[in-house]
Formats: structure tokens, sequence, C-alpha cells
């Protein structure tokens, strides 16, 4: 049995993850349109303006771990903590 917690799983364990969040946004007007997380990831309330919104969100911890471009006015940002 391996005690690295990270390369193994048992049912019954404690569960050492990571939370996950989607943040969907318009770059163009800096305009909040969506978030998604993981069942139990922490969270603020959103703010309508995008940049506030991820500030909040790396304010308590999460890092921006990608960025992809869904269309010109959508951009979704993926921050892990």
């Amino acid at each position: 049995m391996h005690n690295n917690y990270r390369t193994y799983r048992e049912i019954g364990t404690a569960w050492y993850g990571r939370h996950i969040v989607f943040i969907t946004c318009n770059p163009v007007t800096n305009q909040f349109l969506q978030l998604q997380k993981s069942l139990h990831a922490p969270t603020e309330p959103p703010h309508p303006n995008c940049a506030e919104t991820m500030s909040q969100f790396v304010s308590i911890g999460y890092q921006i771990t990608a960025v992809v471009s869904l269309s010109p006015t959508k951009v979704q940002y993926v921050l892990m903590k």
C-alpha cells in the first residue's frame, strides 16, 4: 500500500483533492458571464465586473491554471485551489 495520496486512492479514506472553478467573461466589456465549480469548491459571489470577480477568487487562494478563448466575446478562466 502506498502512503502517497497523490498516486493512490482508496475507498473510505480522506479525500485529498483540488477545487476547480470555471469563470466565463466577455473580455471586450469586462463583463462576468458565468460561474461553474466543483461541488465543494469555496466561492465568493461573482461581481458583474469580471476583473473584480477574478480578484476575489485569487484573494481566497485560487490560481489561474488555464485561459481558453471560447469565441471573440467569451473567455473561460480555469482556477484551481
